[in-house]
């Protein structure tokens, strides 16, 4: 399934995604500049380096973030960050040039034409000051409200691959029948869809979400599995009496009090692995052969997340937390934007 490539760190081997070598996971970057749902404050960014020096350090080398992350005046800042601290890491320098940005780019409904979204890409290398991102995505189909637009956004991203502006093109947010179809029509193109990014954890392996997995297997698609840790509820940090706070705590309050099967199973496999609840969470999702990018904004975070690597749980844990989620009532809300 995997190609051990390397070691180093606690990482020692990597996956393929199309012409790229990368960590069995990233670190997803949406809190590194919003305010609203994360609280992020520019006072965190030293934490932030030395989170993301920790992470190179340890073998990660792949970094998600997109170009509409961040909020307010803060728009773009976490695509700022992230080319900010590959300039100034201080490490190996053949390890600073093996890091691998995947940014996304929003469907906005100005973006109209392929030139359009071109521009939004070019716009992306200026703000981490990069000459090439590794993989460009679209962040969203707007199939199931402006299908004429979407097919000018499939342009842009044949455009910004042919142009050398990425080295590989992935989606986000697709559902298995958009994706066939984007598929189909990016390789007529003479462009490799290598990545399909969605939500995808214990909390969310619906039909759609394991169909999706099934087509990228088929397609030689690699899939990325984004809120590996539902938001934070696969933690056990949270209980129905003690909820985070913002926007967040709502969704909480709704879901958690159907999650003792899942937490209980977590946490016996936890206790017996000495491991960390999330720890076992995330290794599911790398255990299914994705490739998770739980989010991570201070050194502890990052610390917690590592410790998913280097081991893997037994066919028979797999079952047991599969059949866990099963028990559970209320599922993960999907993405609004994930199509058919």
């Amino acid at each position: 399934m995997f190609d051990i490539l390397v070691k180093s760190g606690i990482c020692d081997w990597q996956v393929k995604i199309g012409p790229l070598s990368v960590s069995p996971m990233g670190f997803g970057t949406w809190a590194w500049g919003n305010q609203l749902l994360w609280g992020y404050q520019e006072s965190m960014d030293d934490e932030l380096q030395q989170t993301f020096n920790l992470a190179v350090e340890n073998g990660i080398n792949l970094f998600d973030t997109a170009d509409s992350y961040g909020t307010g005046k803060l728009n773009g800042q976490s695509e700022k960050l992230l080319g900010k601290f590959i300039r100034e890491f201080q490490g190996n320098k053949q390890v600073q040039s093996n890091i691998v940005i995947a940014t996304k780019f929003a469907a906005y409904p100005w973006r109209l034409t392929p030139n359009q979204f071109v521009n939004a890409c070019r716009t992306s290398l200026d703000r981490m000051q990069l000459e090439q991102i590794g993989i460009g995505q679209l962040h969203w189909s707007t199939a199931n409200y402006a299908p004429l637009q979407e097919r000018a956004l499939w342009d842009g991203l044949v455009a910004m691959y042919d142009k050398g502006l990425v080295r590989a093109v992935g989606v986000s947010n697709y559902g298995p029948k958009q994706l066939i179809k984007v598929h189909d029509y990016l390789k007529a193109r003479g462009v490799p869809l290598c990545s399909a990014q969605v939500q995808f954890s214990l909390l969310s392996m619906g039909e759609d979400q394991m169909e999706i997995k099934n087509i990228c297997d088929s397609l030689g698609i690699q899939l990325i599995s984004y809120s590996p840790l539902g938001l934070g509820m696969l933690t056990g940090k949270y209980t129905p009496s003690n909820l985070p706070s913002g926007p967040r705590g709502l969704l909480f309050r709704q879901i958690l009090p159907g999650l003792e099967p899942l937490l209980n199973s977590l946490r016996e496999i936890a206790q017996k692995r000495n491991k960390t609840i999330p720890q076992v969470a995330i290794n599911w999702c790398i255990c299914k052969g994705t490739i998770p990018i739980p989010g991570v904004k201070s050194i502890k975070q990052a610390e917690e997340n590592l410790g998913a690597l280097g081991w893997q749980l037994t066919p028979n844990e797999m079952l047991q937390l599969e059949y866990a989620a099963l028990e559970s009532p209320r599922k993960m809300i999907q993405n609004v934007f994930q199509t058919r």
